[in-house]
Order: structure tokens, then sequence, then C-alpha cells
């Protein structure tokens, strides 16, 4: 290579050196505030992470401090007196009508369900949970096809009650003297498979009391 051809090589080298240094100088500061806000952001995620925890494991003890009350009236009032929002007001609420329920006031542990029920803001399992229980409690109260709809609901394929909802929709057939739909369908629950052992227990039970054969299903 001539002196020449050399000296024009390191000429551009040097050009692209100072173009270079002048793009880090101008925009370099762009990486920096990328790596800060990187930094930034997974040391913000681990803070939210470990708040969110905190409060969860504040929640949990809240409740089970609430729930070592003596009496069902005392577990309400300690139930009420915890702050939460959310999906957690909705276990909350899910609890309190479980404690009205337990001291007899059928009154408000159905109003407590029936607003859980209705809440759009809340996870829907809750909400069907609430639903589950509010045809459970009232039982013939409610006519004949309201409970016939909310449990027929519940009882489709991949819904978390389903057994449940199915267990009652039995009862609803043996209430009206069908008691070939009823062993049925108490049939289709044992082949559920995600069924309890005690709800297996009281199916084949009543099963038994209708003159089938729990052998034969399941």
């Amino acid at each position: 290579m001539s002196n020449p051809d050399s000296f024009i090589q390191e000429v551009t080298e040097e050009v692209r050196r100072d173009r270079l240094y002048g793009y880090v100088r101008r925009y370099g500061w762009i990486a920096v505030l990328l790596v800060l806000l990187v930094v930034g952001g997974a040391a913000f995620n681990e803070w939210r992470k470990a708040r969110a925890e905190a409060e969860a494991q504040a929640f949990g003890d809240a409740v089970l401090e609430a729930l070592g009350t003596g009496t069902p009236e005392a577990r309400r009032a300690a139930l009420a007196g915890i702050d939460a929002a959310g999906a957690r007001s909705g276990i909350l609420a899910l609890l309190q009508a479980a404690e009205a329920q337990r001291a007899g006031d059928r009154e408000a542990a159905l109003a407590a369900f029936a607003a859980v029920e209705a809440d759009n803001a809340l996870p829907q399992s809750y909400r069907q949970l609430a639903a589950l229980k509010r045809v459970m409690l009232a039982g013939a109260e409610l006519p004949n096809d309201e409970r016939q709809a909310v449990l027929s609901g519940l009882a489709q394929p991949d819904m978390p009650f389903r057994p449940l909802a199915m267990e009652q929709l039995a009862l609803l057939r043996i209430e009206a003297g069908e008691t070939a739909a009823a062993l049925e369908i108490l049939r289709d629950i044992l082949d559920e498979p995600e069924v309890t052992e005690d709800l297996r227990a009281r199916v084949r039970q009543v099963m038994v009391a209708l003159g089938g054969d729990p052998a034969a299903a399941g």
C-alpha cells in the first residue's frame, strides 16, 4: 500500500472515530437513561412484590384473628373492621355472610350473598359461590324457575362449583317428585373427575334412599 493510500486510510479512520465520539457525546445520555430505567424498573418491581406480599400477609393475619373470636356476632364485627378493597372485599363479604348464617341472621346472610353475586367488580368465582350459597340458603323461598336457572348456569362444564350445583339440581328434582331425573343427575356427579369424598358419600346416601344403586355408577 502506498504512503498516500495509508495516509488517506488513517484520516478516514480518524474521521470515523471523531464521528463516533460525537454520537456518544450527543446521544450517550440515552443509553445511560435506558440503563437507569431498567435498573429502576427492576427495583420498583421487587418493591411492589414485597409490598403486595406484606399486604396479603397482614390481611390474612387480620382475617385469622377475626375468625378466632368467640361468637359469630363477634366474628362478624371483627371482619367488618378489616380494611380491604378489590377481591379481598369479596372474601370479607363471603365470610361475613357465612358468620351471619351461623348466627341465625338469615336475612343478613342472604343480603350479603346477593350483594357479592351482583358485584361485577369481584372475581367470577366469588360471585358464583355467592349465588350458590344464596340459592342453597333461600331454598323453597325462591321460585323454582329462579333456582333452576341459577343452578343450571353453575352446573355447566368447567364451572368451579359444578358438582355442588348438580347436587342442588338433584334435590330440586326430588322436591318435584322426579326420582328418575334425580338419580340420573346423582350418577353424573359420581362420574365427575373432581368430586370430594364428602360429596360422594352424600350422593351415595341419597341414591340409596331413592332406591338407586350407587355401585352401578361412578
